[in-house]
């Protein structure tokens, strides 16, 4: 770089020392621009150092504790040098301007890529960025150092998007440590970790138990911090949140949750963020070694030595991944997938299976049996009707801000080709994609065998339970067989089916997917939401030997935490999350405008009444309906996949705009 070492290079006092980096510069070697990050111990500039761009620290200092603090720091960077830290090249460790100079990074911190960016590394990018991260801890414990402060918003990464352990104002070595006692660490006011009561907390979903319970941290609380942070890598969820965009969210006010709360859960309740799923192509083995990151015990956490290991030995077996999969941003290929199931000690899941073609052969196999010239509901034609609905109808469907689209959904009128027997179904997916699928195309099949042998609410009631016994079933066979799928791969699905016989319209509902129907210009919901926050469903789901908990912020069901009580597939957590649906019948009337029905994405962000108002406000073609419904709520910031289908059920113009 050129600058010069000056002897004796030391600090004003003359405890910090370095052979390669200089302590005290003249001030025409370096210009600092504008403050690129506040905090409430420093600020970070960005300047000019000798020609060059670099980072600037330059801390708070109000007390004397601060200016020990400072050199405490200075000491440890001067010993630091590892390539998977953030690079001190220089210090002003002289009063009044004391600063440290650190290698500029071009791209953001990992949390505001995840956050702000919505990055999505391949599997490999990802898995190394946790080997470099584990391999710069694993450096400082040998050194002796506990660096108290992991997280993604002190992971910096280059221009080529590999990662810099930064931010050392609160590392400490571990002989230190031992020396605190829980009285004098109580009495300073400020307790490790970054917890300041005042502020809003960014470090406390990091925190480990045994800090949250006020004893002295160890090496293995960066154990149980890097494990939070490599499953917020995997997930691009901030922890104990749904949330992937808001980086705000990783305060505790925007969760909805007090600390004293969330402390309560992870320490008591053993509370811990959302596991990466299997379905998104990670590693089994790297799931379960995150679940042993985090283990409440500190003795049961792998050190950094052994972690290290298991991630080199994983990349190692991954050598034949080509090239360009390597390279950050890119999507992980084909190949990738397989390999990461050939390294895997448990065969994990992968999207081989057709589902949607399994669930329309598992409906057609009692199909076949019936007389497809039957009639269906012909009782229905003894009915004096005086008024036949008209309808047109349309969909639209997105991934929203997800990465994967777990959403299917099915359009079928004419049913069995009978003039005014019309069916349309959506279905949500949890846990992968598998249930819904499967459910888009066995439930239909199933309805039209059932037709002309019972009643449409028994024929709807039984299609549900079917579907659910027989997905359950073949997913159960797969897993006894020798094809490729995890044991403990438990997928679901939330359903709705709106079934209009002539002038009767009848919905099916079990989960949070929603139908309305607009009546003279005013919505009537024609569905509830199946949602564990509801008592009456919370009560069911217990009489049925089900367990709920109140995490972070709602009310879940079971250890998959699910938020709704009925669904199809979660055979995890059957009987109690049952897939039987609430049905309703409406007689159908001049008055009846359209119908909407969604997945939870669009009732997440549009109300009832909005949804009717956009679409009086939009021209009267159910797919372009459908379509503005869909790309309201993406702009509203919904989190979800969409899926949005209008029916019309009178004649309509796609000239008109406004009723």
């Amino acid at each position: 770089m050129g600058l010069e070492i000056l002897e004796p290079n030391t600090c004003i006092r003359g405890c910090c020392t370095s052979s390669s980096i200089p302590l005290h510069l003249p001030p025409s070697s370096y210009t600092l621009l504008s403050p690129i990050a506040r905090g409430a111990e420093s600020v970070v500039y960005e300047a000019i150092l000798d020609g060059r761009k670099v980072a600037v620290k330059k801390p708070v200092l109000s007390t004397s504790h601060d200016l020990d603090k400072l050199h405490q720091q200075l000491q440890l960077l001067c010993e630091l040098d590892h390539p998977g830290l953030a690079r001190l090249l220089a210090a002003h460790a002289k009063p009044p301007n004391y600063m440290f100079f650190f290698e500029f990074y071009e791209s953001l911190n990992l949390a505001e890529k995840l956050h702000v960016e919505e990055w999505s590394p391949s599997i490999n990018h990802m898995l190394m960025i946790a080997v470099q991260l584990a391999k710069a801890l694993q450096y400082l414990h040998n050194l002796g150092i506990v660096h108290r402060d992991v997280k993604p918003a002190n992971v910096l990464l280059d221009g080529n998007l590999y990662p810099h352990l930064a931010d050392f104002g609160l590392a400490e070595y571990k002989k230190n440590l031992k020396e605190v006692s829980f009285q004098n660490w109580k009495s300073s006011g400020k307790p490790t970790g970054g917890f300041h009561k005042k502020n809003m907390v960014g470090t406390l979903i990091y925190m480990a138990p045994e800090i949250l319970k006020k004893e002295i941290q160890t090496e293995k609380s960066d154990v149980y911090s890097f494990g939070i942070t490599v499953n917020e890598l995997l997930t691009g969820v901030v922890p104990y949140t749904d949330l992937r965009a808001e980086a705000q969210a990783h305060t505790v006010l925007e969760m909805n949750y007090t600390e004293q709360q969330l402390t309560a859960a992870v320490v008591s309740d053993e509370l811990r963020p959302a596991l990466a799923g299997l379905e998104s192509g990670v590693p089994a083995s790297v799931l379960s070694l995150i679940q042993r990151c985090w283990d409440a015990n500190p003795q049961n956490r792998p050190s950094f030595s052994d972690i290290v290991s298991e991630l080199d030995l994983l990349l190692e077996n991954r050598k034949s991944v080509k090239e360009e999969d390597l390279l950050p941003g890119k999507a992980s290929s084909l190949q990738d997938d397989n390999i990461m199931n050939r390294v895997n000690s448990v065969q994990s899941y992968q999207e081989n299976i057709n589902w949607s073609a399994q669930g329309e052969h598992s409906s057609k196999i009692t199909s076949d049996e019936a007389d497809s010239d039957m009639r269906i509901w012909s009782e229905s034609r003894n009915d004096a009707l005086t008024y036949y609905p008209v309808i047109s109808w349309g969909s639209f469907a997105t991934c929203g801000r997800r990465e994967t689209m777990e959403d299917t959904h099915f359009l079928m009128p004419h049913m069995c080709n009978e003039k005014n027997i019309h069916v349309f179904g959506i279905f949500d997916g949890h846990r992968g994609s598998a249930a819904a699928e499967f459910s888009a195309r066995a439930l239909p099949g199933f309805l039209q065998n059932l037709g002309s042998t019972i009643s449409p609410v028994n024929a709807l009631l039984e299609a549900f339970v079917r579907t659910d016994a027989v997905f359950r079933n073949e997913l159960d066979s797969h897993r006894k067989s020798k094809r490729v799928i995890q044991k403990d791969w438990h997928p679901g699905c939330t359903a709705v089916a709106a079934l209009i016989v002539r002038n009767r319209l009848f919905v099916a509902n079990a989960g949070d997917c929603r139908v309305i129907l607009c009546r003279g210009g005013h919505p009537y919901a024609l569905s509830r939401d199946h949602v564990a926050s509801c008592l009456e469903e919370r009560e069911r789901v217990v009489n049925a030997g089900g367990q709920v908990k109140w995490q972070v912020d709602t009310w879940r069901v079971g250890p998959a935490a699910l938020q709704v009580t009925r669904s199809i597939g979660d055979d995890d957590l059957k009987p109690a999350v049952t897939a039987e649906p609430e049905i309703t019948e409406t007689v159908l009337s001049s008055e009846d405008e359209f119908l909407v029905m969604a997945s939870d994405g669009l009732w997440d962000v549009v109300s009832n009444e909005e949804a009717v108002n956009i679409i009086r406000d939009t021209v009267k073609e159910p797919g372009m309906c459908s379509k503005r419904l869909a790309t309201e709520a993406a702009e509203r910031g919904s989190k979800d996949n969409i899926t949005v289908i209008v029916i019309f059920l009178r004649p309509v113009s796609t000239a008109e705009r406004i009723y």
